[in-house]
């Protein structure tokens, strides 16, 4: 994977303005949002209690380094009704694959510009 295995599904730009372009910041901080998806990724579930706080920790992991759609589908499912929950959190599942699969590209490519010196 490299740069250009991107689907636009993390905005990078946001990542560079918080890390003021510092490529061993962005790589960690990357590196702990994969850590949070990881973790709280299992309990994108109904049936898991704690499940409204794993979307909004995700949410705000999210943000920080710009996978904006989701943000936002996160925000959707924090604030749907019971009914279209399950719809929801798989749209967060979804949306957070994409960014996951962005990261790990964009990640790939840090290293590569690592090893060129």
């Amino acid at each position: 994977m490299s740069r250009r295995d991107l689907t636009g599904a993390v905005d990078f730009a946001v990542l560079d303005r918080t890390t003021g372009g510092d490529d061993a910041v962005a790589e960690e901080v990357l590196g702990l949002f994969v850590q949070q998806a990881g973790l709280w990724s299992p309990m994108l579930d109904t049936r898991q209690e704690g499940w409204r706080d794993a979307v909004h920790t995700i949410r705000g992991a999210a943000a920080g380094i710009g996978a904006g759609h989701l943000a936002a589908a996160c925000l959707e499912a924090e604030g749907a009704e019971s009914g279209v929950v399950p719809r929801r959190l798989d749209e967060v599942r979804d949306a957070l694959n994409a960014a996951l699969a962005d990261v790990a590209a964009w990640r790939h490519e840090l290293m590569l510009r690592s090893l060129k010196g």
